[in-house]
């Protein structure tokens, strides 16, 4: 269960020629797929194209009409490497992932594709994650496509371009038999827009025809001598082709503007915040005309030389805007200027910083910067955002850092919680992280986890830790992750090499850190998907001797596991499933039909939590072991005591981890469990007209008491 629905807007991509399609930019992509008669599609979930996948998805039903395959893969490997169907026929494929990452796992089977070519267009989409809102560490697609000759397109945020990019991406292959990378921003993604449809078109040849007419051709294959080969056709073949290519197509965009002794180089995703920070400067108007010209890489890599050597020319200086580090653009452009004798300063680093994302904020500084040594009788405007930005370095001053964490009610929660008990039992323990919604539990309040290497690796990032010890090392790892990477690279490994350590699979039934994609062991049933295959009797399959299967909530069985589990020594590797469904997707699915039902008239019921603030002591050890959201303070209502009482908020969805974690730490008695009933009928109305009366007389009774007392 994804969480997000594209049921209704994949209709839109039925639209023919001449049609007006107006969507998000995800949408766009896969409509532009369609247009170019992709044979195939396959990808791996991630922010920011994890919406690509769930439309592809959910326009399963239109992809089999036009004869498309289109497969969720295990792993950006298994996507990449789908893309064999392009080396020997000409049939059109697309594979998509998230980022560096993604191609960090995809590098082996790319890196083979590249060097072997291909005959059919290939495009490589990737979910550039770059910025101080990425979840990965910052590094750039660009370096992939430099070390591994695959062509670089950046489009521009808008829908026309995104469009117009897919399309040039497979030309721009086939006519350099080339894999190419399309490089979508988060901007590009989610940008809506509009623009004229083409018809669908049907592959052709047809994956069916291709099965039916195999071939071969081992000059292909990596393989000596072939693979010596390829590194020469590569320059003196598929590289001038591409650039020529790229010439002839015009895919780079030239904006011309009223000087010429000034202008700028940028990178085509990040065209639309320069000309929107140059109209706030009076330099561009809303339509894109600009005082100054412009030379757009929509085709980041490679350059074109005498392209650049045109635009340069006759200018003083121009303004490199690349952002990302290493300067990878800026270098090449000053070696092309030097061999073409072109004498214009590149002005990029130093101005513009050297690493981050390139903000509007940060593009307008860098080009009154620029413009103040260029042309020192220009002067720049007010700053429209001064007042703000001042306002914000106040509020950073006077409010506290809110580290990202976990959802009300994530079942999570409880293991982090239990880990923190058994070590107040049995002392700290070393403990390997891996991605996915757990990562959380290195951040305030559990302060858990000593490293992390990547989806699926938490066990494997332990293994050096196969040493004698009382405390063995602890690994994490998602389900996504179990089945991405782990159970080779983690559970396996473990078995081969008789690590004696504790690895906890957090089986949250989805891909919950991508956005509730399916798995093999959702419990659900996916009528497209084979699913509910068990974690633990997977890992028993590769070996592992001591596996059990936890309920999450039951804090009392997690603790107890998890201490015979570091208890038993001397057994091979242990793995603990942690099982309880991801609660966001369970609110998804299940709060829709709870409101239909009350609004219906049925008689509903639904569990809360409180805290007695009588009896609270306002230590607040439950806030420190629960980190639940919902669990906050608030003023203590005995005017006598001064430490604010914990308080459960309006947020809370009764999954009950609070009154868990205070049982189980022995905290005070302070938690209640409430039942709200929607729609009662006569017999609630009965009992709680019954029980209000009771409550009341025992309440005047206690004041009573107390008077006499006094």
């Amino acid at each position: 269960m994804a969480e997000r629905s594209f049921k209704q807007e994949v209709e839109k991509l039925r639209l023919g020629d001449g049609e007006i399609f107006a969507g998000e930019g995800i949408l766009a992509v896969t409509k532009a797929l369609l247009e170019c008669g992709v044979s195939y599609v396959g990808g791996y979930q991630g922010s920011p194209i994890s919406h690509l996948m769930d439309v592809l998805s959910d326009a399963e039903e239109i992809l089999r009409e036009l004869g498309v395959h289109f497969e969720s893969s295990a792993s950006e490997a298994a996507a990449a490497a789908m893309a064999a169907a392009s080396v020997n026929y000409p049939l059109r494929g697309a594979v998509t992932w998230k980022s560096t990452v993604g191609t960090n796992v995809a590098s082996d089977a790319l890196a083979n594709l590249a060097s072997g070519g291909v005959k059919g267009g290939v495009v490589v989409i990737v979910g550039e994650d770059y910025g101080e809102g990425s979840s990965i560490m910052q590094e750039r697609t660009h370096a992939f496509a430099m070390k591994s000759q695959m062509w670089l397109i950046d489009p521009a945020p808008n829908t026309e371009d995104i469009v117009r990019a897919v399309a040039n991406a497979f030309e721009l292959s086939e006519a350099s038999n080339t894999p190419v990378f399309l490089q979508l921003r988060i901007r590009s993604c989610h940008v809506h827009g509009r623009f004229t449809a083409k018809d669908n078109r049907v592959p052709s040849p047809t994956l069916a025809d291709a099965l039916a007419n195999p071939v071969r051709d081992i000059d292909r294959i990596v393989l000596p001598p072939a693979s010596f080969l390829h590194e020469q056709e590569k320059v003196n073949e598929r590289w001038p082709a591409a650039v020529r290519f790229i010439r002839e197509h015009k895919l780079n965009r030239r904006i011309e503007g009223r000087r010429s002794d000034i202008g700028i180089i940028c990178q085509g995703g990040l065209l639309n915040s320069l000309l929107r920070t140059m109209e706030r400067l009076g330099l561009a108007d809303s339509f894109g005309n600009s005082q100054l010209p412009i030379y757009v890489l929509n085709v980041a890599y490679p350059l074109v030389d005498d392209e650049i050597l045109d635009f340069c020319r006759d200018k003083a200086s121009v303004l490199l805007v690349e952002e990302g580090q290493p300067n990878y653009i800026e270098q090449s452009i000053n070696t092309v200027l030097r061999h073409g004798d072109c004498q214009a300063a590149i002005i990029g680093k130093g101005i513009l910083p050297v690493a981050g994302e390139y903000t509007s904020t940060v593009l307008r500084a860098g080009l009154v910067a620029y413009l103040a040594g260029a042309d020192p009788a220009w002067v720049a405007p007010d700053d429209p955002l001064l007042q703000v930005k001042q306002a914000m370095e106040v509020i950073a001053d006077s409010v506290p850092a809110r580290p990202p964490g976990l959802c009300t009610g994530c079942p999570e929660r409880p293991v982090f919680a239990s880990l923190k008990l058994m070590q107040q039992e049995l002392g700290d323990f070393h403990i390997s992280g891996d991605i996915g919604c757990h990562l959380f539990s290195i951040l305030p309040p559990f302060n858990l986890g000593n490293t992390t290497m990547g989806y699926g690796l938490g066990a494997a990032g332990a293994s050096a830790f196969n040493v004698s010890s009382e405390k063995p090392a602890i690994s994490l790892m998602g389900d996504g992750g179990f089945w991405h990477n782990g159970l080779t690279s983690g559970i396996g490994n473990a078995v081969f090499n008789k690590n004696d350590g504790l690895t906890i699979v957090i089986d949250n039934n989805y891909a919950a850190a991508t956005g509730g994609q399916d798995l093999l062991s959702s419990k659900g049933e996916n009528p497209v998907r084979s699913t509910q295959h068990k974690i633990e009797k997977a890992a028993r399959g590769v070996g592992v001797k001591w596996a059990k299967t936890v309920k999450t909530y039951d804090i009392a069985a997690m603790r107890s596991a998890l201490k015979e589990a570091v208890n038993g020594k001397g057994n091979g590797p242990k793995v603990l499933v942690a099982q309880s469904e991801c609660m966001l997707n369970r609110q998804r699915r299940e709060k829709p039909q709870f409101v239909k039902a009350v609004h219906d008239g049925k008689r509903m019921e639904q569990d809360r939590f409180g805290v007695d603030a009588d009896t609270c002591t306002g230590d607040h050890a439950c806030i420190r072991l629960s980190g639940c959201p919902s669990l906050t303070i608030k003023a203590n209502p005995d005017p006598l005591k001064k430490q604010p009482v914990s308080f459960v908020d309006n947020s809370c969805v009764g999954c009950g981890n609070c009154g868990e974690v205070a049982h189980e730490a022995v905290l005070c008695p302070s938690f209640y469990k409430g039942t709200v009933v929607h729609n009662p009928g006569a017999l609630d109305r009965a009992l709680w007209r019954l029980r209000s009366g009771f409550i009341g007389w025992l309440q005047e009774r206690a004041a009573r008491g107390r008077m006499r007392a006094a």
